[in-house]
């Protein structure tokens, strides 16, 4: 028997495709001047108030009615006369805005704008804690839920923790929650003894001493501006005890009295843009390229636009959790 010659193989071609058309997701990319002039024209036919966090993006700070932190946020929630206000933050702080504005339309732009410090923490562990230590008073970190804000005594800001915990009566328990961070420039500020919720933002957490030493290696004479809420304050005032910690509109005071001309901004890099729209004469450096918080940057010119043609999405609060939550807010306005 002998083996034969094998036969020739014919490649197998494809035919040509026909595009389906009906399957491809594809967008035309939006022009930024026609979503600006869209959003100038729907803000004064809705009356609407646009306030932007210093976290948010260049574009969204530059559209902005205000721009701020959440102290300077919930203060110009609390008097706008506006129908509409749409929030340029996270979901947090239009629920804020909501508890103070009950009677208001308040517009998240993007649902999925979260907090993952808020997330550390929840009304039922609050209530724990409470049980275990009646008569103690809860402080609360105002990036936290309206149901965890409903079971505090006061809210606090970066800018204002210090000033509030300084007001409580002495030999009371206090729990100070969700961020440890704030907690501890709390305590070293006041020598106050608290309780400490274990929670931290994901993005403050992140920044490492080395990042703020290899910057500080690289700029030798800017100066350092620390948010309290990062993880790295600690070995840095270590290393410098003199050092003061600013929350974000304290980082703008201190630059513009500041005699140097260069700073190394140690927060989310959104306060960048702000620190250069009002100190324009200044330098300033993030501390990272990657201390950008994913959360925040989710509002975009394009989802502002349509949370306007749309009054959607909304954000409201159940009327029994506002009126427990308003009480540790208006306490927190009243400080100051």
């Amino acid at each position: 028997m002998t083996d034969s010659a094998p036969e020739a193989v014919n490649p197998v071609v494809p035919r040509p495709q026909t595009p389906h058309r009906d399957l491809l997701q594809l967008e035309v990319l939006p022009d930024e001047a026609q979503l600006r002039a869209d959003i100038e024209r729907l803000r004064k036919e809705r009356n609407a108030v646009i306030i932007a966090h210093n976290y948010q993006r260049p574009e969204v700070q530059e559209i902005a009615d205000f721009v701020g932190d959440s102290l300077g946020l919930s203060r110009q929630a609390a008097k706008t006369d506006a129908d509409v206000i749409v929030f340029a933050g996270v979901h947090f702080m239009a629920e804020t805005a909501a508890i103070l504005n009950p009677e208001k339309t308040v517009l998240l732009p993007d649902l999925r704008a979260g907090c993952s410090l808020a997330d550390t923490v929840t009304a039922q562990g609050i209530r724990d804690w409470k049980a275990q230590n009646p008569g103690g008073l809860v402080v609360t970190y105002v990036n936290t839920t309206a149901d965890v804000k409903a079971e505090s005594d006061y809210c606090v800001t970066s800018g204002n923790a210090v000033q509030v915990v300084q007001s409580l009566p002495e030999g009371v328990p206090v729990l100070f929650a969700p961020d440890r961070f704030l907690a501890a420039h709390v305590i070293r500020e006041t020598g106050r003894a608290m309780d400490v919720w274990d929670g931290a933002c994901h993005v403050h957490e992140a920044i490492r001493p080395e990042d703020v030493q290899g910057q500080q290696a690289a700029y030798p004479d800017a100066e350092l501006l620390i948010h309290p809420e990062c993880g790295c304050s600690s070995r840095i005032l270590g290393a410098i005890p003199e050092l003061q910690l600013y929350s974000t509109e304290g980082m703008i005071h201190r630059a513009k009295a500041s005699p140097a001309q260069a700073f190394i901004v140690v927060t989310e890099t959104g306060m960048v843009t702000r620190l250069e729209h009002d100190v324009p004469d200044k330098t300033f450096i993030p501390v990272s390229r990657t201390a950008c918080c994913e959360y925040m940057k989710m509002i975009t010119l394009e989802n502002i636009r349509d949370a306007l043609v749309n009054l959607e999405p909304r954000v409201t609060v159940p009327a029994d959790i506002r009126a427990l939550a308003l009480k540790p807010i208006e306490r927190m306005l009243a400080i100051g």
